[in-house]
């Protein structure tokens, strides 16, 4: 995405990023087209296609910021919680990401709901990740573990697949899918635990 430096340029953006909301909600990813972009928001295709040459440039940006959200989300509602059972502070991670895309339906439609294309890129999950790892670390002391960042990465992917399997399994976002991150990300750092230890 080009990025503006005049504030009118920045309103323009502003509204695009807007309207693609509105779009995913009324009317689901398959309508998220450039084309729907100028008809909602009132703006000439060009002036879209100046910032989002392709409806993936569009998605691109939408699925960071609500990554970037997430990330925020998660700072702001993690504390310590004084436990040193890995399950606890596992299943915690999870109700977080959980409560996240269950308050953000369009996140769920882009993120969730779909095959995302194109997929999350990995630096924007490493700002999730690196979250979830602080907010672990803070709570329990974990023996040194190769490549932690990397495990950390996975830990977040794998609980937002389960959500993604979850919404595609029940249309909806529910405990079976909470309970189920629960289980294969505490079984997942528990065996990394196992092997370091």
């Amino acid at each position: 995405m080009l990025k503006p430096k005049q504030e009118r340029s920045k309103q323009r953006i502003k509204t695009i990023l807007e309207t693609a909301e509105q779009i995913l909600l009324d009317e689901g990813l398959e309508a998220l087209t450039i084309a729907n972009i100028s008809k909602f928001s009132g703006l000439k295709r060009t002036s879209t296609y100046k910032f989002f040459p392709t409806a993936d440039s569009l998605k691109e940006t939408l699925i960071e910021e609500y990554i970037l959200n997430c990330a925020k989300f998660f700072n702001d509602k993690s504390a310590n919680i004084n436990t040193d059972q890995l399950s606890v502070v596992i299943l915690r991670c999870v109700e977080i990401l959980y409560e996240y895309f269950d308050e953000n339906k369009a996140s769920q439609c882009i993120i969730l709901n779909n095959t995302v294309t194109p997929p999350v890129n990995a630096s924007v999950i490493k700002h999730l990740s690196t979250s979830i790892q602080s907010f672990v670390e803070s709570n329990i002391e974990l023996p040194k573990m190769y490549n932690t960042d990397g495990i950390y990465r996975v830990l977040t992917q794998i609980i937002i697949s389960i959500f993604s399997l979850n919404v595609k399994e029940s249309n909806i976002l529910n405990e079976t899918g909470k309970i189920e991150a629960h289980r294969a990300g505490h079984a997942y750092m528990l065996n990394w635990v196992n092997q370091s230890s």
